[in-house]
This record gives structure tokens, C-alpha cells and sequence, in this order.
């Protein structure tokens, strides 16, 4: 049964997503078009076992569904405006000091 989320979750859920570099490439591919596993896995230059365990991870983050296509099984974004919130990430100017990304990196071993 699928359930609303609160949005503190939905941008956890997010973060959680973008996290891995595997996984932004994955999301940034399906926002260009609908695949099947084998095809995103060539494309991306990994194993379909890595590929699978990724997905998994992007189905239970609820941001890519999977759609049965006959025999075969093809992966998109759960909701359009996943694309369009990529974008926005994907342009916006982050301001950080050179060498590092947050000035407490080396107390919080963050970044």
C-alpha cells in the first residue's frame, strides 16, 4: 500500500539517493528516459548485480518505480517532477571554501 510521506522525509529520502555517485548518474539517466536495467547497467559501465542493488535502493527510497513491459522489467522516475528537482540541483550555485565543503568537515569527518 503506498503512503504520504512528510517532507522532511521526502528530502531525507533525497539525500539518502544522491548520496552515491552510482545512484545520481542512475537518476539523472532515468530523468532523460525510461530503461530497462540491462541498457542503464551498459550505459553506466557497471554490473547488473551493482545496477540491481542500486535500483533497490532508489524503489525502497520511493523515487523510481518499476513497469512491467511483457517479459521485461523497465525503470523511471516515480514522479515528473523528480526530473525537474534534479535540474534545479543540477544548476544551482553552491558557494564553498576552496579544499573544502563545510567549515566544520574536519570536527564533523563530513565532507
Amino acid at each position: 500500500m503506498l503512503s504520504i510521506v512528510p517532507e522532511v522525509e521526502v528530502l531525507s529520502r533525497f539525500g539518502r539517493a544522491l548520496a552515491d555517485p552510482i545512484r545520481c548518474r542512475l537518476l539523472l539517466a532515468l530523468r532523460e528516459a525510461p530503461a530497462h536495467p540491462s541498457d542503464l547497467a551498459d550505459a553506466l559501465g557497471i554490473s547488473r548485480t551493482r545496477l540491481s542493488n542500486h535500483l533497490a535502493c532508489l524503489r525502497d527510497c520511493g523515487l523510481v518505480v518499476a513497469v512491467p513491459v511483457g517479459r521485461r522489467t523497465r525503470y523511471e522516475l516515480a514522479d515528473l517532477r523528480l526530473g525537474h528537482a534534479l535540474d534545479d540541483l543540477r544548476t544551482a550555485v553552491v558557494a564553498v571554501e576552496a579544499g573544502r565543503t563545510c567549515p566544520d568537515a574536519d570536527e564533523k569527518v563530513c565532507c
